[in-house]
C-alpha cells in the first residue's frame, strides 16, 4: 500500500479565468503540472486527477457534475494510498511550506477545504459523490488550520489577474 497519494481535483473551465484552470500558463508549466510536481516534492508516491484526462494518471468522477468529492473518493480508491493530499489544479501556488503543517497533522486550512490531508481510512463509509468537500472534510474529523498571514490568495490559487498581481506574478491569464 502506498503511503501518501495524492489527488489533484481538475473543474474544468474557471467561471473568474473563462478556461481550463488546469491548462493556465504558470511560469512556463501547465498549472496542473506545477501542482503534480509539488505533490511529488512533498513525498506522494503516486498521483491521480480526478474529474479530467490531462495526459497524468486520471480517474473520473464518481458522478458526473456532482462535485469534488466524487473525484476523492475515486482516486482514494485508486491509489489505494494510507494517506491522501487533496489538492485544487487552480492552486498552483502553493508551496511546501504550505502543505508542511497539514502533512504534518492532516487537516485542511481555515475556509479552504482543499489543500487537504486526510486518512484514508477516516473517509467516512457513507460519503457521497454529491457531499460538499467541507462536509467530507468534518466527517472525516479533519482539523481547520488557521491560514497563515498573507497566504490567502496563494492558498487559493491565485487564479484571476487581480490575485496574480497581489503576488506580483504575471498578469496573463
Amino acid at each position: 500500500m502506498t503511503k501518501l497519494g495524492a489527488i489533484i481535483l481538475c473543474g474544468g473551465a474557471s467561471r473568474r479565468m473563462g478556461r481550463d484552470k488546469a491548462v493556465l500558463d504558470w511560469d512556463g508549466a501547465r498549472a496542473v503540472d506545477r501542482v503534480a510536481a509539488l505533490a511529488r516534492a512533498v513525498g506522494a508516491q503516486a498521483l491521480v486527477t480526478a474529474g479530467a484526462d490531462l495526459g497524468l494518471p486520471w480517474v473520473p468522477d464518481e458522478q458526473a457534475l456532482a462535485g469534488p468529492v466524487g473525484g476523492v473518493l475515486a482516486g482514494a480508491r485508486a491509489l489505494g494510498a494510507e494517506r491522501l493530499l487533496v489538492l485544487a489544479v487552480d492552486a498552483p501556488t502553493l508551496t511546501a511550506e504550505d502543505l508542511a503543517p497539514l502533512l504534518a497533522t492532516g487537516g485542511y486550512y481555515e475556509g479552504l477545504p482543499v489543500p487537504m490531508v486526510l486518512e484514508t481510512a477516516a473517509l467516512p463509509a457513507d460519503a457521497q459523490a454529491g457531499w460538499p468537500l467541507r462536509r467530507l472534510a468534518e466527517r472525516a474529523g479533519l482539523t481547520a488550520l488557521p491560514v497563515p498571514d498573507g497566504a490567502l490568495a496563494r492558498l487559493r490559487g491565485a487564479n484571476t489577474p487581480e490575485e496574480r498581481a497581489a503576488l506580483n506574478l504575471s498578469s496573463r491569464p
